[in-house]
């Protein structure tokens, strides 16, 4: 990170490759998990308030432009590439960081007069499915933002209907249940520390959603989008608008498993764990 207190981070990821206008520009994106040297500590290591944790969740995406073949063999490449390393407020402090990059290069195909031409797809099939009602339950720990205060486990309990409109894509509305207790212990915490906020000690930390959302589909693989709202907020916490961002696997046609970061806006609230069914 060329920073004597954020350290070095090395990261491995899952991604997928998005083509568009004819293989000329891609879109990269990936989700993994990175391993950083220098996290934060109080005694030894205080300035760095990006890390809380050793371990950390990193998303990657890439815009890139490919032309191969331009000249004899020879290609041009370029791109610009955000790399963002967040624990998703597993444990305080969790400011993250996000670096962005500007990439070029040259490439070269040895037997390019046997390049293949690009051939489109011609096939156009229409899939549906009727309306589907799912069930999931996630969950994991995570701490608020005050250094120090604790990780509590977290429970949510969600249910929605989709509709597949075709292969690849699925559209989906419901609503869902927070019972996070980061959220009590914060709530006590500004009770005692900040009477002036008028937060009562035995506020309800329980918080419900309304979301719509989008699932992209590949094989028994997804990638989920969610944008929601608390229709049920009874402590300010961060705002009422929250996004979800992740990855399902599908086993069989009922069950599948997921993993995702809840967020509000760029800020990261958990990262949560869940099983569910499609019925």
């Amino acid at each position: 990170m060329k920073n004597q207190y954020l350290g070095e981070n090395i990261g491995l990821y899952g991604h997928f490759n998005f083509y568009f206008l004819k293989r000329s520009l891609t879109l990269r994106i990936g989700q993994g998990i990175a391993f950083t040297s220098s996290p934060y500590d109080r005694n030894t290591n205080y300035i760095n308030n990006a890390y809380g944790t050793r371990l950390l969740s990193s998303t990657y995406l890439k815009f890139g432009y490919i032309k191969e073949n331009l000249v004899k063999g020879l290609g041009i490449h370029a791109g610009f590439t955000i790399i963002h390393y967040s624990n998703a407020n597993i444990k305080a402090p969790n400011n993250s960081t996000n670096t962005f990059a500007l990439t070029a290069g040259l490439s070269y195909q040895f037997n390019h007069d046997q390049f293949p031409d690009y051939i489109p797809n011609t096939e156009s099939k229409k899939y549906t499915e009727p309306f589907k009602y799912n069930f999931v339950f996630r969950s994991g720990i995570n701490e608020s933002d005050i250094n120090g205060s604790g990780q509590f486990p977290f429970y949510v309990f969600t249910g929605f209907i989709d509709k597949k409109i075709n292969r690849k894509s699925t559209l989906l509305a419901g609503s869902e249940l927070f019972v996070s207790y980061f959220l009590k212990e914060y709530i006590k915490h500004q009770s005692i520390a900040f009477p002036e906020n008028n937060i009562s000690a035995d506020t309800d930390f329980k918080r419900v959603g309304v979301f719509i959302g989008h699932e992209l589909r590949f094989n028994k693989i997804a990638f989920i989008t969610h944008l929601g709202y608390y229709v049920y907020w009874p402590v300010e916490f961060e705002n009422r608008v929250y996004n979800r961002l992740g990855l399902k696997r599908y086993f069989g046609d009922k069950f599948f498993g997921v993993v995702n970061v809840h967020s509000h806006g760029a800020k990261a609230e958990a990262v949560e764990f869940g099983i569910g069914i499609r019925l």
